[in-house]
């Protein structure tokens, strides 16, 4: 059997792409030392507050969908007559 590749299933890729999430989050975190951001709060001038602030909201988001799973999931057969 002739198997398709695909350009993910090569490592040198996997490491070009992780390498380039690293430089460009690498650049924005830099972009704070630059950028100068007149904000209504206090917190939302602290260096990397919007970095933090997502990551917080992102960990707050999977533990509620897992606890949410919880309660609506439905037995495999649920549907079957």
């Amino acid at each position: 059997m002739n198997k398709k590749k695909y350009w993910l299933d090569k490592k040198a890729n996997i490491t070009k792409i992780y390498i380039a999430l690293w430089t460009i989050g690498i650049f924005l975190i830099l972009g704070d030392f630059v950028i100068h951001r007149h904000e209504d709060f206090k917190t939302a001038e602290l260096f990397g507050f919007y970095g933090v602030y997502g990551f917080v909201g992102c960990v707050i988001l999977v533990l509620v969908a897992k606890v949410l799973r919880k309660i609506v999931m439905r037995n495999e057969d649920y549907y079957d007559t």
